[in-house]
């Protein structure tokens, strides 16, 4: 009786430290089933996270932010996972910030009533900006998958990542450039190069996944139906690799940028997205949402068919000149 006892205790005991061994992965795969906005899944030492309100094209809303840093957070504190991909559900990466709920709404969080307080604007952004932030500082390795569109805000996630990879027919830009924003990652810059990300910020221009390989904006464009592929090929490459040997080379490579100045730029993009939101020309663009919706202000300014600093539109101008 006491050897089976004894026999018993033991497996007990052996059962009992397998099951603490694995209680964190287990509770990371159920905690993800919690997120609102974001789905989180495990494979193969790969940890996938997915942008998820196909219904509005993956926009940002409040919560987005901190889901995502939440489950790269999961991910950096699982030792069976090597590598994250972020992708985007249905049509789209992501298309920015939810319009709808910050600018044809009022939104005191996107736009404060006058006098506003620019360390208010700066401590909410910046908030956002860290979230964003978490794909570049996880000590694991992010790879970004875009296989559609990737525009304003959305672009500024894409860029956190360490390595994107594009469809060839996906764009990606940052088009509040031109009004009512400023890139608070500030990547196009460390990706670009200073004339690059010009020609980029002082067009607020849109481009392909060709075009933004061809610029080194992305590390390759493939057709659409061979995305998924190159990316699980170049992920599983990577989660051959020890962590702690993952860890120490993007720690290497991602001192540079730290060391070029990337957080003092980041705060001035933080506090000029502000400006920008809350500038003569950010409030009429804010207003004319309200007013026609901001799916028509949008084309407006993408089209470069409204004075902003006048409140008129050129289109309107051009027809009373002839």
């Amino acid at each position: 009786m006491s050897i089976f006892l004894t026999k018993s205790l033991n497996l007990f005991t052996i059962k009992s430290k397998d099951f603490t061994r694995i209680l964190p992965s287990l509770m990371s795969r159920h905690q993800h089933r919690c997120f609102s906005t974001i789905t989180y899944e495990i494979k193969k030492r790969i940890g996938y996270i997915t942008l998820n309100r196909p219904e509005v094209l993956n926009s940002i809303n409040d919560v987005m932010p901190k889901e995502l840093s939440t489950c790269v957070e999961q991910a950096n504190h699982d030792s069976s996972v090597h590598v994250i991909v972020l992708s985007g559900a249905g049509k789209a990466f992501c298309s920015g910030y939810d319009l709808t709920y910050y600018a044809q709404n009022k939104n005191e969080k996107a736009v404060q009533d006058m006098p506003w307080d620019p360390m208010k604007d700066y401590v909410s952004m910046k908030e956002n900006t860290e979230h964003f932030m978490s794909l570049f500082r996880s000590s694991k390795p992010t790879i970004c998958k875009v296989h559609g569109d990737a525009l304003a805000g959305g672009s500024d996630i894409a860029l956190c990542c360490d390595l994107i990879l594009m469809a060839n027919e996906a764009q990606i830009g940052y088009m509040p450039a031109r009004v009512w924003g400023c890139p608070t990652t500030a990547m196009w810059i460390y990706r670009l190069g200073i004339e690059k990300a010009k020609r980029m910020l002082l067009t607020g221009d849109k481009i392909t996944g060709i075009e933004a390989e061809k610029l080194g904006l992305v590390l390759k464009s493939v057709p659409r139906e061979e995305l998924n592929v190159e990316v699980e090929n170049l992920a599983q490459r990577m989660a051959t690799v020890p962590i702690n040997q993952l860890i120490m080379q993007k720690l290497l490579i991602n001192q540079v940028l730290e060391n070029m100045g990337l957080r003092t730029t980041q705060m001035f993009a933080t506090l000029f997205d502000g400006i920008a939101r809350h500038s003569p020309e950010g409030m009429t663009f804010k207003r004319r949402s309200e007013t026609i919706g901001w799916k028509r202000a949008v084309k407006e300014r993408d089209l470069g068919t409204y004075d902003w600093t006048t409140d008129v539109s050129l289109q309107e101008t051009k027809d009373d000149k002839n």
